[in-house]
């Protein structure tokens, strides 16, 4: 396993970091505690989750996911083990989070979000806190076409940061991070921390996969520039990378099987795209999952790649996507149809 520095912080974390958010809903607790097991054997010390967990989000499995870690972590005794990620939630109509209120990034929140997160996950720290996604009015989870709304009350980014610094200098959290995040709302993060001696963002959790390539446009020159590098989420495309759901296929259990809500990475081009590249796997004896995996983890301005599974098979091949190596020739095809399907499913 190989390790890359969070930012411009002294942490290191594993290439592939193990995503969570099937704990609580696709996954058991006892599931949960060998995923975790299992991702630690192989050199992966990185674990990311969120408050909101697990997906979809609903009020009755709302911090189940945390809990599941917490657990965990209670009885491995292996928090030093680990670097432990969360995320507090943006602005949104989800008041169960809140006890009514619509959450928001303000100061009051961020605190009572966090104390709650470290409550499940039985820890009096956290590594990485970031903010899930804007509270402003934005592009986020896939929406084209930037609409600007001049009356957006957003709370104020500095106001924001000025909560995280207090946090830090408290000890409760180590590092921030910021996610589904845009080129505009990272510098602005960047420049406030500059400009008032506020903790730098050290990552950024944007989604990354061969079908949603849209932070190479403005993103990727950031990251690579200001040291804040990509946390790689949906690098499957929800699966749809592993050819399980072509030629209609919906097999028992799996995500878009389950959940219609999910058409992000379901529509026509996408699927033509995803089997495009499935094709060109099996033309090189590679396993597609570990092929879009392998692609994601060349990427220099990446610091990790966040995987997920339902399964242990699925977990291993993930992982082991890590120790593969793409050639020229078939990095050259990958491009080629990246050309023919540009970001079909931002």
């Amino acid at each position: 396993m190989q390790y890359r520095k969070l930012g411009r912080s002294d942490i290191d974390v594993s290439k592939i970091c193990l995503g969570t958010m099937t704990f609580g809903e696709q996954n058991t607790e006892e599931e949960a505690h060998a995923q975790l097991d299992f991702a630690l054997d192989q050199g992966v010390n990185f674990i990311d989750s969120a408050e909101m967990y697990p997906v979809p989000p609903k009020a009755d499995t709302y911090g189940r996911t945390e809990e599941y870690i917490g657990s965990w972590l209670a009885a491995s005794g292996k928090r030093d083990n680990v670097i432990l990620a969360s995320k507090v939630a943006g602005r949104s109509g989800m008041d169960y989070m809140r006890d009514g209120f619509e959450t928001r990034l303000t100061p009051r929140q961020i605190r009572s979000a966090l104390e709650a997160s470290l409550d499940r996950l039985h820890t009096d720290y956290l590594d990485l806190y970031q903010l899930h996604w804007p509270d402003r009015s934005t592009n986020t989870f896939g929406k084209r076409g930037y609409v600007h709304s001049p009356e957006d009350d957003a709370v104020p980014i500095e106001e924001t940061l000025g909560e995280l610094s207090r946090l830090v200098e408290e000890g409760k959290i180590r590092c921030v991070g910021l996610s589904n995040e845009t080129p505009w709302g990272l510098m602005r993060y960047l420049r406030a921390a500059e400009a008032l001696d506020l903790p730098r963002a050290v990552s950024i959790q944007n989604p990354y996969s061969l079908l949603n390539r849209t932070f190479e446009i403005g993103l990727a020159e950031c990251a690579e520039r200001e040291d804040v590098g990509l946390l790689a989420y949906s690098p499957l495309a929800f699966g749809v990378l592993t050819g399980k759901y072509l030629d209609g296929a919906r097999p028992e259990g799996a995500r878009l099987t389950r959940w219609d809500r999910f058409s992000r990475y379901n529509n026509a081009r996408g699927t033509q795209a995803a089997a495009a590249y499935v094709a060109l796997a099996h033309k090189h004896g590679l396993d597609p999952a570990q092929m879009a995996l392998a692609y994601v983890n060349s990427r220099s301005f990446m610091t990790a790649n966040i995987i997920g599974a339902t399964t242990m098979e699925q977990l291993k091949t993930n992982i082991a996507s890590a120790d593969i190596e793409l050639s020229d020739e078939l990095v050259e095809s990958i491009e080629a149809i990246h050309a023919d399907n540009p970001n079909p499913c931002p």
